[in-house]
């Protein structure tokens, strides 16, 4: 039975490139684009223009990615660029379907290189890491990089519209003349001169899961061991999630609370 798309969810094709043996995940993000912008807006945060569309383009291209491995798998990118110097942090959750991501540009270390960071986890597998070493600031060239060195099959990134990106990944016998030639404007004629079979859509949304709850949780240890140092002088923290940039307000008197509750 074909898949139920959830409400408000992204979905993402991919298809199987006969005589030429490429698989291919295609999809419109302007929908996940415009959760991400809501999310800023409820946390009341916005970030540089540049930044931002850098962050645009990782969330697509670890969905597309994604959406080319197998469903058990949750892979995390954090993408450090030197110029600009900043890290991006994407991650796609193909068990939830979810997708999120955040930018870091304080306190972000100089490195010679500019350097890719892969975490995947594959059911209850432990968590397997690459790191490879990339050039330029082009988000999509920067993950093109990350295949050719660790994946050992290469991908192609293109645009197909506006907010409309594919990706093309080479399996093994692929016609690598055929793939080293593909363009903007040859993707855009695929379905009419190449015959594409249709494997399965997968559906994905903006969705972190974190909470207060969670913030709590994370801030109890600290209490414990030191509360006069975690507050100092103030009655309140300010805190954001590291993974979806989700701003959390946390009083003393609520931390306090939590920590009784918790031994109880």
């Amino acid at each position: 039975m074909e898949e139920t798309p959830p409400e408000n969810a992204l979905e993402v094709r991919t298809y199987f490139v006969r005589d030429r043996n490429a698989l291919i995940a295609r999809a419109d993000f302007s929908e996940l684009y415009v959760d991400y912008y809501l999310h800023q807006g409820q946390h009341g945060y916005r970030h540089d223009p540049q930044h931002d569309q850098m962050l645009k383009e990782a969330l697509a291209a670890v969905v597309l990615h994604s959406a080319a491995r197998p469903r058990s798998d949750i892979t995390a990118w954090t993408i450090h660029f030197q110029q600009p110097l900043l890290n991006l942090f994407v991650t796609g959750d193909n068990q939830r379907g979810s997708v999120v991501g955040q930018i870091f540009t304080e306190n972000v270390k100089q490195m010679e290189m500019s350097r890719f960071v892969s975490d995947v986890i594959r059911g209850s597998s432990q968590a397997r890491r690459s790191v490879v070493e990339f050039e330029g600031n082009d988000v999509f060239r920067a993950v093109e990089q990350y295949y050719e060195k660790s994946e050992q099959l290469p991908a192609r990134i293109f645009q197909h519209e506006e907010e409309d990106f594919v990706i093309v990944c080479a399996h093994p016998d692929c016609d690598m003349e055929w793939f080293a030639a593909l363009n903007n404007e040859s993707i855009r004629r695929l379905d009419q001169d190449q015959t594409l079979r249709l494997l399965e859509k997968r559906y994905y949304r903006w969705e972190c899961g974190c909470n207060q709850q969670r913030m709590l949780a994370v801030l109890a240890p600290l209490m414990l061991q030191d509360a006069d140092g975690l507050f100092g002088e103030d009655t309140m923290l300010r805190m954001s999630c590291p993974r979806c940039g989700a701003r959390y307000k946390i009083t003393r008197e609520v931390l306090e609370a939590y920590v009784a509750s918790e031994k109880r």
